[in-house]
């Protein structure tokens, strides 16, 4: 396989022989509510990189003995296809609590066909997702997995009511942890389930399938802080969503966090987070937390958990897998920053 800068694109053609049964599933899944469904939400399942289920497949394969060859269960691919449901029920809420017009170049579900609509849209996915789990359950190990997703899909709920509700604080460390907290629940948990229960889905035994779900955790953190970054200084047409919906909604994201600490209490952005109006444009208050130190510090907190990530790797067999995971958690870090950041060799 060439390689080229985008891991995950390397990671599908690695498991190709997979994609086929999971484009195929997935098309099934979504089957027994196409009646409900329009061009909007059949646009948000054929874009984006599938980041999730693409995760879980390639854990299933991290861990066989001969990682590359044959076909992954078909329980590991009814796995990705819950994943990837899971993932996109998740979108549709999170862009009706920010109110957020766009996603992936296309119109957001709650913009196109209301509020109501987009709601149990969302939550038909979320139950499709766990119908999808559920019928491939026929040991008592399968079952604990589903209840593992069961809980995941409860503590996603918590974290976005979390983020949703706020903090009555301007404390920054207070705000940060809180922060943190929220990403955890929010979108660390989800990476986190897409590796360990293909790591499980694969026959790894107990510490394998720890050290991957630390990978997830730790890469989701990553990827998440990421996002709030780019929600700064990313263009609208980059990033396929609307710009500086964190400023537009006044969420303390890390970068923000940051900023507001670093530019004191007198500045506009800081009066902006506080609720009050200050006349500047929300391009002109996100220019001023792109300038800061703070969010450099943010993106500094990013790489450090990318490089953790790695490090999760480095009990695992040397294989092609492994290295494309290691690939990609650098390449959560690198998108939108300049060069490709070296990969770090195992501890």
């Amino acid at each position: 396989m060439r390689e080229t800068r985008d891991p995950i694109a390397d990671g599908w053609a690695l498991v190709a022989t997979d994609r086929w049964r999971f484009e195929a599933a997935l098309a099934s899944a979504l089957e027994p509510q196409s009646r409900y469904l329009t061009e909007v939400e059949r646009q948000l399942y054929a874009g984006g990189k599938r980041l999730r289920p693409l995760l879980l497949l390639l854990a299933t394969r991290a861990v066989r003995p001969t990682e590359a060859e044959g076909e992954v269960s078909l329980k590991a691919v009814q796995a990705a296809v819950s994943l990837e449901m899971l993932h996109v029920a998740t979108l549709i809420h999170d862009d009706i609590v920010d109110s957020a017009e766009l996603r992936r170049n296309g119109r957001a579900v709650h913009a196109a066909r209301g509020v109501q609509t987009a709601v149990l849209v969302g939550d038909l996915q979320f139950i499709q997702a766990i119908r999808i789990f559920a019928g491939s359950v026929d040991t008592a190990t399968d079952m604990g997995i589903v209840r593992l997703v069961l809980d995941v899909g409860f503590r996603i709920c918590c974290g976005e009511l979390d983020e949703l509700r706020g903090i009555d604080t301007s404390e920054p460390e207070a705000l940060r942890r809180h922060y943190r907290a929220t990403i955890e629940r929010k979108t660390a948990i989800l990476f986190g389930l897409a590796c360990e229960v293909g790591a499980s889905l694969g026959g790894a035994g107990t510490r394998a399938t720890l050290c991957l779900g630390q990978y997830g955790r730790s890469l989701g953190r990553a990827f998440q802080i990421m996002d709030d970054l780019l929600d700064l200084a990313a263009a609208p047409a980059a990033s396929g969503k609307d710009a500086y919906t964190d400023l537009a909604q006044r969420c303390w994201t890390l970068p923000l966090i940051n900023a507001v600490e670093e530019l004191g209490p007198g500045h506009a952005l800081s009066i902006h987070m506080r609720g009050d109006e200050t006349g500047e444009d929300l391009a002109t208050l996100a220019a001023a937390a792109v300038g800061t130190r703070g969010f450099e510090r943010a993106y500094d907190d990013a790489r450090r958990e990318a490089l953790e990530a790695c490090q999760c790797l480095a009990d695992l067999p040397a294989s092609t897998v492994a290295a494309l995971l290691g690939r990609l958690a650098m390449y959560v870090v690198d998108r939108g920053f300049g060069a490709p950041l070296p990969i770090p060799a195992p501890a």
